[in-house]
């Protein structure tokens, strides 16, 4: 089997003409699912404000906690970006897996494991550091043996994810001119399957789980439930206190896989707080968020697809990293460069949409259970547990916040109480 030949600029129109049309429907996909206003136009407007809500110590604990944890999350980001930078941008990544021996698809293998693990290396001190400050703020009730496990873990479902996607990409490159046709469908089809299946195949890596047991607050849950008319397969208990005291919940799957999770550490909070929990869970499990979510997540993996086969096939990106071909197995350096550089550049999307969705969710809750008295209690008590940022700055919320902040939260809450005449908490 020879490498394939670059494409001609018939290809590469068709490639690119391609990435608009995925583009077109990726971001229409997403203007129309996405809850952009949660109340309406005229919902009061309430002004999200910490030292309503939190005393002086609680804001100066989390702006200390959020100091020192940041530290190692930015180097961490840096460290990132030079490395993608150094694979996609200079030809050490192919000099080195130039070394390697054997079939090209074992030496694609050893390539995505090498390059994985010596990243690995290189952040272990960095997580070490964060793991630190977590223990000193009462976070983590880890060991470091537990720790280092569930590090090593993540390593390996993360290299096997990223083995399959190179691997498949050097295949199709080896055979296939137009490899991104199949590699798009590959990807969105990948990406389906993954959805479906992480909450039965790789969430039980990390957590035992077990069915809430019988009794008021299980009954009243799976009534909330169908009141709400959202099907729930289970509502099970997460064993998260051997790695945490942070209080949390999600949901996650869809279909035969759905499924509401609560940390077992939330169980300790009111049972009217871990109802408003549960009822956020299903609003997202009401709105199809996770199904939404997949649909949006395989349109984007389609539209990579065809952008890595329009920038693979510029000569000057190939020159650079010292390879002729994404067939060529040297290419893994390349790839996962620019695999590690779409994550970081498509985060900021992504989490400006799941704000919105979280905030409809929030909404959803409101009115399921027309408490927002409750509502606040339940975020205070969950950002007092979790340390929560209570005012991040704008760069780090761009960055990394997935969810508004509690004060926004409780703000919505506030407006919506005014909005639906209820005394405002």
């Amino acid at each position: 089997m020879t490498l394939s030949k670059t494409d001609t600029p018939a290809g590469l129109r068709a490639a690119g003409w391609a990435l608009a049309a995925l583009g077109a429907v990726t971001l229409a996909v997403v203007a129309f699912t996405t809850p952009w206003r949660e109340l309406p136009a005229g919902a009061p407007v309430v002004v999200p404000d910490p030292v309503r809500d939190f005393s002086g110590e609680q804001i100066a604990r989390a702006e200390t906690f959020d100091a020192l944890v940041s530290v190692p999350s930015y180097l961490s980001l840096g460290l990132t970006l030079i490395v993608a930078g150094v694979l996609v941008g200079t030809p050490l990544g192919a000099w080195l897996l130039g070394r390697l021996r054997g079939p090209w698809w074992l030496r694609v293998l050893l390539g995505v494991l090498g390059l994985s693990v010596a990243v690995a290396v290189l952040r272990w001190p960095l997580g070490m550091w964060s793991e630190t400050h977590l223990r000193d703020f009462g976070l983590s009730t880890q060991t470091w043996a537990s720790w280092t496990a569930d590090r090593i873990k993540n390593l390996g479902v993360g290299t096997g994810l990223t083995a399959i996607m190179v691997l498949a990409v050097v295949a199709l490159a080896r055979r296939f001119r137009r490899w991104w046709i199949p590699a798009a469908i590959g990807a969105f089809v990948l990406t389906l399957l993954a959805s479906f299946a992480y909450p039965v195949v790789i969430e039980p890596i990390f957590n035992d789980f077990r069915p809430m047991a019988a009794g008021q607050l299980r009954d009243d849950l799976l009534a909330m439930a169908s009141k709400d008319g959202v099907p729930v397969e289970d509502v099970l208990v997460a064993d998260a206190s051997r790695r945490t005291t942070a209080l949390n919940a999600y949901v996650s799957g869809f279909g035969a896989t759905r499924r509401i999770v609560v940390y077992d550490t939330l169980l300790q909070a009111p049972a009217d707080q871990v109802e408003l929990v549960v009822a956020h869970e299903l609003g997202h499990a009401k709105a199809g968020d996770v199904l939404y979510g997949t649909l949006i997540g395989g349109l984007a993996a389609a539209c990579g697809a065809c952008l890595l086969y329009l920038v693979a096939s510029a000569g000057p990106v190939r020159r650079r990293a010292g390879i002729s071909s994404l067939g060529d197995p040297r290419a893994v350096g390349l790839l996962m460069g620019l695999l590690s550089l779409a994550t970081v550049l498509s985060g900021p999307a992504q989490n400006l949409i799941s704000r919105h969705i979280e905030a409809r969710a929030d909404v959803h809750a409101l009115n399921l259970t027309r408490d927002p008295a409750t509502f606040i209690s339940m975020q205070k008590r969950l950002a007092i547990a979790n340390i929560s940022d209570l005012s991040p700055d704008a760069f780090e919320y761009f960055l990394y916040s997935s969810h508004p902040t509690t004060p926004q939260r409780i703000a919505l809450a506030r407006s919506w109480a005014q909005l639906n005449g209820l005394p405002v908490p």
